[in-house]
């Protein structure tokens, strides 16, 4: 018998991808689909692509009384509307994912990041942090999943092979990161209009920008120490991909090759299904609609200084596919049911 699913905040960008790669599922069946700007329309007038596996659910209001007793709720909502709902979901569905920021941190992270009070502060402890090659045993331990953000994911698994074996500084790493504009939401907003974003690649959330945090917890989650990262966020005009280009000092005395951390990185990720390790330079067009994520490594003499490259799809392995991924480990389902690693081209 399929697990019954809902899908809370379906007419976005994510959740509309979560609704995609569900659509293949063998073992989640989607009961319910929520979007209280969107009540009552059908998914399939919302989004024609997904008219054919959806013909007949349209979006609801999205009610906690309807949710209890689903075995997997996922959260698409943006950060700080999970926190208002996950209260009356957390004991009375079987578990729930929440692709939004509001459990991903500590609870004082969080308020120093997001620049706001946390409402729910007893539920962080809850959730586990939803990056799964880096934190598998944690995620099959508990009941619920914060799935981190798509340029913590991009980042962290660039660099994380070079922090666990200690070859790097754990502080002075620069993460420089371009992203489509989907990752921006389907909200109407100035700064995705076609003529800003068009012809245009603008920096943004300079110093400031909230997935520094995120990015620093996994890394030092695997280091076993404190990490800092300066981290700068790039929009360019393209539709989907993240592209994180990371730079590191190596610790004194280490001797480093490309050669050597490339086969390092192998080892690290060894067995993990949707981390591809490539000779080659990362291409976000590589990893379009899988949920995959390409890395490489390089050690520049000239300037003592690791390069470290990560993409991947926002929308997928930086979002819902990685939710989906995080709710076959919950379920106890092998971790590729439902996702592919394998990108579309041209």
């Amino acid at each position: 018998m399929a697990y019954r699913a809902a899908v809370v905040g379906g007419s976005g960008y994510t959740g509309a991808e979560l609704l995609r790669l569900l659509a293949g599922h063998p073992e989640i069946e989607v009961a319910l689909v929520t979007a209280d700007s969107n009540a009552g329309a059908a998914v399939g007038d919302l989004y024609p692509s997904l008219a054919t596996a959806y013909e007949r659910i349209t979006y609801e209001s999205v009610s906690a009384a309807d949710l209890a007793g689903l075995d997997v709720v996922f959260l698409c909502l943006p950060h700080g509307e999970s926190q208002a709902l996950a209260g009356s979901l957390v004991d009375t569905v079987a578990h729930v994912i929440d692709l939004g920021a509001d459990f991903r941190l500590p609870v004082a992270d969080y308020e120093q990041w997001y620049g706001e009070v946390h409402t729910a502060p007893g539920l962080a402890d809850r959730f586990a942090f939803g990056m799964p090659e880096l934190y598998r045993d944690e995620i099959t331990a508990s009941r619920h999943v914060a799935s981190p953000g798509c340029y913590p994911t991009s980042a962290s698994l660039a660099l994380a092979p070079l922090v666990a074996a200690g070859l790097v500084e754990p502080t002075g790493i620069v993460v420089d990161a371009v992203s489509g504009v989907s990752g921006a939401g389907r909200g109407l907003k100035a700064t995705s209009l076609f003529a800003e974003v068009s012809d245009n690649v603008n920096a943004y959330g300079l110093l400031t920008h909230r997935h520094t945090a995120e990015i620093e917890q996994a890394l030092g989650h695997v280091a076993g120490e404190a990490v800092q990262v300066l981290f700068t966020p790039h929009l360019v005009p393209m539709t989907r991909g993240i592209l994180s280009t990371c730079y590191a000092r190596p610790v004194a005395g280490v001797s480093l090759t490309t050669d050597g951390l490339l086969g390092g990185y192998r080892a690290f990720y060894a067995g993990e299904p949707f981390v591809h390790v490539t000779d080659g330079s990362p291409a976000t067009k590589a990893t379009l609609g899988s949920n995959a994520a390409h890395v490489t490594v390089r050690y520049d003499q000239r300037t003592n200084t690791v390069l470290a490259l990560g993409a991947l799809d926002n929308l997928v392995k930086g979002a819902s596919g990685q939710a989906l991924q995080n709710a076959n480990l919950v379920l106890g389902l092998p971790e590729t049911t439902a996702l592919s690693a394998i990108g579309l081209m041209p």
